[in-house]
């Protein structure tokens, strides 16, 4: 089982500047305080520490899997519930030919 511990072992940790995080800050358009910049870098930090924890998990010999448990989702059954109408669409049609609408060349 994996636990986060975001400073508890450091060679899982990045760190960031707190340059870094102004550099995002202005792309991302906001506007943050130095306490905010500083929490900012502090989470991130942390979260940047969790993913190189869970890159190091050897998941070798794990299967890979759509979904964390075994459910099989229930479908309808495939069969037709609608009756072929194509003639009586196609009798109100403006322009039909060989079974198929004819419509305005609207590119040249």
């Amino acid at each position: 089982m994996i636990t986060y511990r975001p400073y508890l072992n450091k060679e899982f940790a990045m760190s960031l500047s707190t340059s870094d995080v102004e550099k995002v800050a202005r792309l991302a358009r906001l506007a943050m305080t130095p306490t905010e910049i500083e929490v900012a870098r502090s989470q991130l930090s942390g979260i940047f520490g969790l993913i190189a924890e869970m890159q190091a998990v050897d998941t070798g010999g794990v299967t890979p899997m759509s979904h964390s448990q075994d459910l099989a989702q229930r479908l309808r059954a495939d069969v037709v519930s609608e009756s072929n109408q194509r003639e009586a669409f196609q009798a109100i049609a403006p322009q039909v030919e060989g079974g198929l609408y004819l419509v305005p060349q609207v590119i040249e």
